[in-house]
C-alpha cells in the first residue's frame, strides 16, 4: 500500500516537475539547452553536496552504491537532460512535460521481464487508464507528423522517458548501501562530467544569457536536488506499476502550468487526460 511518506514526496515531485519544463521552456528565450541542462547538473552537484557536508553526511560511494550513481547518474540525469533539453526547443513545454515522463509504457513491462515482478490485473488497470490520460494530453492528432522538427522532438522525449525508466529499474534491482540523498553529489557531478562536455561540442558560442539566470538558478538548486531524490525514493519505494502511473501526475502539472503562465492552447484533452490520469492514481494507489 501506498503511505503518507510515499504521497508527500509524490506531492513535492509534481510541484516542483510540473513547474520545471514551463519554467525551462521560458528560459530558452536567454539559453542554449545543453548549457542549460549542464548548469543544472553542475549546480545540483555544488548545492547537494553543500548540504550534505554542512550535515556531516559527505560520504564516498561504497562498491555497492555503484550501480545507483552510474545508472542515475548517466541515465536519469545525463541522457535525459540532453534528450529533454533538446526537445524543449522542438516542442511545447506541455508535451515535453507529458511525454519526458511517460515511462508507464516502458516501467511495466520490463519491471514484469527484469526483475519478475508480479503485477495484478488493477495495476494494469491503472497504467492503461493513465496512457489513455496522456494520449488525451499529447494530442497527437494535433501534430503535423511530416515534419521532422516534430518527430525528433517527440522521438527524443520518449528516449529520454526509456532512459529514466533504465535508471529506475537498476536502482530497484540493485540496492545501494548508502541513501540516495548522500549519493546525490556523484550522481549530479557524473551527469556534468558528461553534459559539459557535450554542451562544449554541440554549442561552443552557447550559454545561459541574465535573462534565465534566475530559471537557471531555481532549476539546479531547488528542482534538480530535492526534486530528483523525491522521483528516486518514489521510483524506489513503490511497486513499477505503481510508481508509472503516479508520475504521470507530473505531466499534468506541467501542462497546467504551461497553459496558465506561457498561454500553451487549452482544450477538452487537458480535462479529459486529467481526469483518466486521477483515476489510474487512485487505482494503482488502492491495488
Amino acid at each position: 500500500m501506498v503511505t503518507a511518506a510515499d504521497l508527500r514526496l509524490l506531492a513535492i515531485a509534481i510541484l516542483l516537475f510540473g513547474l520545471a519544463w514551463p519554467i525551462t521552456k521560458h528560459a530558452m528565450l536567454d539559453a542554449t539547452p545543453l548549457w542549460f541542462a549542464a548548469v543544472r547538473s553542475l549546480g545540483a552537484a555544488g548545492i547537494s553536496s553543500l548540504l550534505l557536508g554542512l550535515r556531516g553526511r559527505m560520504v564516498w560511494p561504497a562498491r555497492q552504491d555503484m550501480p545507483t550513481v552510474l545508472g542515475v547518474g548517466f541515465f536519469q540525469l545525463a541522457v535525459f537532460f540532453a534528450l529533454a533539453h533538446l526537445a524543449v526547443m522542438l516542442t511545447s513545454a506541455g508535451r515535453t512535460a507529458i511525454l519526458a515522463n511517460v515511462i508507464t509504457p516502458w516501467l511495466v513491462p520490463l519491471s514484469v521481464l527484469v526483475l519478475k515482478e508480479r503485477v495484478s490485473p488493477q495495476r494494469w488497470a491503472a497504467a492503461i487508464l493513465g496512457l489513455a490520460g496522456v494520449a488525451a494530453l499529447a494530442g497527437p492528432w494535433a501534430v503535423n507528423w511530416s515534419s521532422p522538427e516534430a518527430l525528433m522532438g517527440n522521438g527524443m522525449l520518449l528516449l529520454a522517458a526509456l532512459s529514466w525508466t533504465i535508471s529506475i529499474l537498476i536502482t530497484r534491482a540493485r540496492p545501494p548501501e548508502h541513501s540516495i540523498a548522500e549519493l546525490l553529489p556523484w550522481c549530479f557531478g557524473l551527469s556534468a562530467l558528461f553534459l559539459v562536455p557535450l554542451a562544449m561540442w554541440r554549442e561552443p558560442h552557447g550559454g545561459i544569457g541574465p535573462a534565465s539566470y534566475w530559471q537557471a538558478a531555481w532549476v539546479a538548486l531547488v528542482v534538480a536536488p530535492i526534486g530528483t531524490w523525491s522521483v528516486i525514493e518514489i521510483g524506489r519505494r513503490l511497486p513499477g506499476a505503481v510508481s508509472s502511473v503516479a508520475f504521470l501526475l507530473v505531466p499534468a502539472a506541467g501542462v497546467v502550468t504551461a497553459a496558465i503562465w506561457l498561454h500553451e492552447p487549452v482544450g477538452w484533452d487537458l480535462l479529459a487526460g486529467g481526469l483518466l490520469i486521477a483515476a489510474g492514481v487512485i487505482v494503482a494507489a488502492r491495488s
